[in-house]
């Protein structure tokens, strides 16, 4: 992409309705545009990092054996009524009613909706267990949305429910879950903590909430500190592995780590004084094991071995897909813009051209252009006719992070220049040997 073609409304004031960084960052680089309270229209940068963040939870998700679809994001009031969450869910939910009278729902979360689909076509346990997902919008009717994409009405989330014969079946997909959580999100740059957290709305007796730690955070946390330094990393696991799943589980909850709701004074007063800490935390995920409490309500039985009806046990899983863009960016920025983790940038670099209108500098901007296209690589090429200094701030705003500068006095001498957007350090290097710095960095991805 050619930044004279991109659309890409970069913000020089500050806007005045942005309380925190990532909401102020995501207004000013061109990401979001609010449409009314707690609703924003995905610019094209912020949705194309939106679909990078999808994409790896699909990944993630289909490594774990988990199978994708698509729900309606309005819902029958009948399937609530049958949950008993109808009238218990609370004004959160956004309550409507067709033409025809009906009442309806625009879904916060998916239980019932998909209870209903299982129940209509599985009928023996000998098609469990069986795990199915989505990513679609949602819609929650927040008293006071604010803090952007972090506490908006409208959210993209993803959920996945899984059903399975027995307690002990449902709990190895509770643990498959966290597994490829803690994938997910190191994938993203991130270190999600899971802290043993309350159910909520959902229920169950079983619940994780995924944590960024940042000032800005929602949440009041307490843990033990030895948990930040636990990495996935890049080993391999076999997701159908009852104890390699339940291993990983013990070495990332053993610790003590828990939201406000749960937290327990006494407890944590076992942990050793140096290492206790409080702080704020971001959710950005949460996993629950909530038994047979939606399949009793609504029917959801299969034949047995025995050949004797069984209802399934079951448990729900969420990934805030958009709200992660916000926790991203208060993880990782600082005080001229936004630092995209390589995982998930928009861009994989941007190139700087210093003299536009320079016929070597523009042939060899273009050439850098072609060969990381050429290489699996998505560029973003300053081309316009601004001063150096204001291309330099675009880019820096925007977080891409890489940058090639290419100016004449570098070229006369065979090089451009690679500049880390994290580290700020830059290397003079020939186009080649950038381009090819640029495949391996990408390529360990």
């Amino acid at each position: 992409m050619r930044m004279s073609r991109y659309f890409l409304p970069v913000l020089k004031e500050t806007p005045r309705e942005a309380q925190i960084v990532s909401h102020r960052l995501m207004l000013q680089a061109g990401l979001i545009k609010q449409a009314s309270a707690g609703i924003y229209s995905w610019l094209p940068m912020g949705y194309k990092i939106l679909k990078r963040i999808e994409q790896i939870v699909h990944e993630e998700q289909a490594k774990a054996g988990h199978l994708a679809m698509l729900m309606p994001t309005i819902q029958s009031a009948d399937l609530w009524r049958e949950s008993g969450r109808y009238d218990a869910y609370g004004d959160e939910m956004l309550r409507i009613k067709d033409r025809g009278g009906r009442e309806m729902l625009f879904t916060p979360t998916a239980e019932e909706l998909v209870t209903d689909i299982f129940r209509s076509h599985v009928s023996s346990y000998k098609d469990l267990p069986l795990t199915l997902y989505q990513i679609q919008w949602k819609f929650r009717d927040e008293t006071r949305p604010r803090f952007g994409v972090m506490r908006g009405r409208e959210f993209l989330m993803k959920d996945g429910y899984n059903f399975d014969l027995t307690q002990e079946d449902a709990l190895h997909a509770y643990n498959r879950h966290l597994v490829s959580y803690l994938r997910t999100y190191e994938r993203m740059g991130l270190q999600a903590i899971p802290m043993r957290a309350d159910s909520g709305p959902i229920g169950g007796d079983d619940t994780h909430e995924f944590l960024v730690l940042a000032e800005t955070g929602k949440s009041e946390v307490f843990y033990d500190s030895e948990i930040t330094d636990l990495t996935f990393g890049d080993r391999q696991i076999d997701f159908d592995d009852k104890a390699a799943c339940a291993a990983v589980l013990e070495e990332f909850t053993s610790r003590y780590a828990r939201t406000d709701e749960t937290h327990d004074e006494a407890l944590f007063a076992q942990v050793p004084e140096e290492r206790r800490r409080t702080a704020r935390g971001i959710e950005v995920g949460q996993i629950f094991y909530f038994g047979t409490k939606y399949s009793d309500a609504m029917g959801a039985t299969v034949q047995g071995p025995d050949g004797k009806p069984v209802a399934v046990h079951m448990g729900s899983h969420g990934i805030g897909v958009s709200r992660l863009l916000g926790a991203i960016i208060e993880a990782s920025h600082d005080d001229k813009g936004i630092i995209w983790p390589e995982g998930v940038t928009p861009f994989h670099a941007g190139i700087v051209n210093l003299r536009q209108g320079d016929a070597a500098t523009d042939a060899a901007c273009e050439d850098l252009y072609d060969s990381l296209r050429a290489a699996g690589l998505d560029p973003l090429y300053d081309d316009r006719d601004e001063r150096a200094g204001a291309k330099f701030g675009t880019m820096d705003m925007i977080g891409l992070p890489w940058r090639i500068t290419v100016g004449p006095r570098g070229l006369k001498d065979g090089v451009v220049e690679l500049t880390s957007r994290r580290t700020g350090e830059s290397q003079e290097l020939s186009p080649g040997d950038a381009v090819a710095k640029l495949i391996a960095i990408y390529a360990d991805l």
